[in-house]
C-alpha cells in the first residue's frame, strides 16, 4: 500500500507500506515540473517493487531513503 500516512495503514493491518509523498497527492507531487514528477512517481513505484520482493512476517514501511521499518 502506498500511503501519505504509513502509521495508519500500519495499524490497519498493510504488511507492506510504501511512504507516499502528500494526503492530497500520494503517487506525485503537481508542484513540481513533469519531468521531476515523473521521477517522484518512479521512485514510488520502484519502492513499490522493491517491497512486493522483500519477504515480510509483519507490517513493515519502506522509506524514500531506502529505510525499511518492522512495526513491532
Amino acid at each position: 500500500m502506498i500511503s501519505a500516512l504509513p502509521p495508519l495503514a500500519m495499524q490497519a493491518g498493510a504488511n507492506r507500506v510504501v511512504q507516499g509523498v502528500k494526503i492530497e497527492h500520494v503517487c506525485g507531487d503537481p508542484a513540481l515540473p513533469a519531468e521531476e514528477d515523473g521521477a517522484v512517481r518512479r521512485r514510488l513505484v520502484e519502492r513499490g517493487l522493491r517491497a512486493l520482493a522483500t519477504a515480510v512476517e509483519r507490517p513493515t514501511l519502506f522509506e524514500d531513503d531506502g529505510a525499511v521499518v518492522t512495526a513491532r
